[in-house]
């Protein structure tokens, strides 16, 4: 008479990336979290410092709106002459959608300050004397104004406003009201733009001469 052999246990099924977490301590796992999140904020730092330091400066004409935030002192948000541009007539076919990215062309005019002369959907290598900012198409379809002349909403003329992340700028306390009473003529800003298209801002100037410079950290 035949004995049978005994079954085997059941092979444990493997550990999920749950399971496995959740057995690390409560504590450890905090303080990985806040390893990471330092490790990201430094990343993030550092890539400004780098802009800062090397990246080639661009001027730009501003026009400061709404300063203030009572939680953070002052600070002025500024709106550019470059933020509306015109793709159809800088060489980009197509319409462009909300969020999409936008990689402008600059290019110094007589007065020294950035003017848009390409704008691509993909980073694109600047000819001599250019830079290549990136930004984001914020709303489309928006008219373009003519000086003197009503705004002109034809499609070939429809234009992109774009934010580069260059909109908010921090002041000495008791400072934004100021500079949001100046005329528009008087308020540039100086930014480094890094070779793949990142920018930040690096001084505001007033009349010309440096009012505010921004710390490389």
């Amino acid at each position: 008479m035949s004995t049978a052999a005994p079954m085997s246990p059941p092979a444990a099924p493997p550990a999920s990336v749950d399971g496995l977490i959740a057995r690390v301590p409560a504590l450890v796992r905090t303080a990985l979290a806040a390893l990471v999140l330092c490790g990201l904020i430094l990343a993030m730092i550092k890539e400004r410092a780098d802009v800062l330091k090397s990246g080639t400066e661009v001027r730009l004409a501003t026009a400061p709106v709404d300063p203030r935030d009572l939680f953070r002192g002052d600070y002025v948000i500024l709106s550019y002459d470059i933020s509306l541009v015109e793709p159809v007539k800088l060489g980009e076919a197509g319409r462009f959608r909300r969020g999409d990215p936008i990689f402008v062309t600059l290019q110094p005019n007589a007065e020294g300050r950035a003017e848009p002369v390409a704008v691509s959907r993909a980073f694109r290598q600047p000819g001599p004397g250019q830079v290549v900012i990136e930004g984001k198409a914020a709303s489309t379809r928006a008219c373009q104004p003519r000086p003197g002349q009503a705004r002109s909403c034809a499609p070939e003329e429809e234009s992109v406003r774009v934010t580069y992340g260059l909109e908010s700028f921090f002041v000495p306390q008791g400072q934004g009201r100021r500079i949001e009473r100046l005329e528009r003529s008087r308020v540039e800003v100086v930014a480094a733009v890094s070779a793949s298209g990142k920018a930040v801002i690096k001084r505001l100037l007033i009349d010309g001469k440096a009012a505010y410079e921004e710390p490389p950290y």
